[in-house]
């Protein structure tokens, strides 16, 4: 290995990192805690437990009691910290790579802590011609707004209590002079989304959630998600959208006990600086579909590695695109020969 590459993977370490969100706390829960039960602490265990995998594992394990009761047939096993909480409410905190190793035994999915961010323009009418963007925080009003800065606060919310429970991190707009300048309520209530989508790009946001909502109306509440190349559009209360994004979020990037374990020869073109080689190793240690990876060869501005992957070079590509690579269409290995017991797949790197 040349001595610069060697100088390259020295400063690497100092390269700034990129990727998705990392949620803390995703196994620990705090829950109701009602002291008149005949075993309190084990009820409080159990609703813990319930929130924790509704958060790595997704709604449908979340929802399973009976199948949680199965996996789980003592959640006391799993707890390493408890604490009272404020209004007889006890905090639990599990022990994650316990629960990790059931859930993969058992063939369940299993989501990481380096999630997608989602950035929600949230539009709402409230009647009577008032029109009103919520926004990351309420903006200073005068004295007798009063009550619309608490009804925007109440909604806001609603939305991050449901994304807390589902682990899911979002943000609401700045709503500064930028983005104003941006976008309007009527960009958003009339579905003008090119400008929404041009005004989120500031946020660096994986997807965006658009909602329309007219509350005590008899109009249903109206949602665009934007994630990749995929719109999709929804009608429900926030709590349900919510956990729709997150449900969808979940399949995409969760990955299966049963997901099978491939080698892959990943090239990756465009590394011609010490930043892109941090951010490339950087990256590729957290995308959750990688157990391991080497590098095999290096010539110029192109790096191949050697991936161990769980779920197939389908998955990596997905992570890969996700995270921002471009992935080279028509690649026939030609500069860097793959081993041919190995798939192989070539991206490019642009900061």
């Amino acid at each position: 290995m040349h001595k610069s590459f060697l100088l390259i993977l020295f400063l690497a370490l100092f390269a700034a990192p990129i990727g998705a969100v990392e949620v803390a706390s995703l196994y620990s829960a705090q829950v109701p805690f009602d002291q008149e039960e005949d075993d309190p602490r084990a009820l409080a265990y159990r609703a813990a437990l319930g929130e924790v995998l509704m958060r790595v594992s997704g709604s449908e394990l979340g929802s399973d009691p009976e199948m949680i009761e199965l996996l789980f047939p003592n959640p006391a096993l799993y707890v390493v910290q408890f604490r009272p909480g404020e209004d007889d409410t006890l905090w639990v905190s599990f022990d994650g790579d316990a629960i990790k190793r059931v859930l993969r035994q058992s063939g369940q999915t299993v989501w990481g802590s380096d999630r997608p961010l989602t950035l929600i323009w949230l539009a709402v009418d409230w009647g009577q011609g008032e029109r009103e963007i919520i926004g990351a925080d309420d903006a200073q009003r005068r004295r007798d707004e009063a009550r619309s800065i608490d009804r925007n606060r109440l909604l806001r919310e609603r939305v991050l209590e449901s994304a807390e429970r589902r682990g899911l991190p979002i943000v609401f707009p700045l709503l500064d002079t930028t983005d104003l300048q941006s976008v309007s309520f009527s960009d958003i209530w009339g579905g003008f989304d090119d400008a929404l989508l041009s005004a989120s790009e500031r946020y660096e946001a994986n997807s965006i959630l658009v909602g329309r909502i007219r509350p005590e109306s008899g109009q249903r509440n109206r949602w665009s998600y934007y994630f990749g190349d995929e719109v999709r559009t929804w009608n429900g209360e926030p709590e349900i959208v919510v956990g729709l994004v997150a449900d969808l979020l979940g399949e995409e990037f969760a990955i299966s006990g049963n997901a099978p374990v491939e080698m892959i020869d990943l090239t990756v073109a465009g590394v011609a600086t010490v930043e892109a080689y941090g951010a490339m190793q950087r990256l590729l240690s957290e995308v959750n579909v990688i157990e391991s990876f080497s590098i095999v060869q290096v010539e110029g501005d192109r790096i191949r590695y050697r991936v161990k992957v769980l779920g197939g070079a389908e998955r990596l590509s997905r992570a890969l695109r996700f995270n921002g690579l471009i992935e080279q269409n028509g690649f026939d290995g030609s500069r860097f020969p793959p081993d041919a017991l190995n798939s192989s797949l070539e991206f490019f790197y642009s900061p």
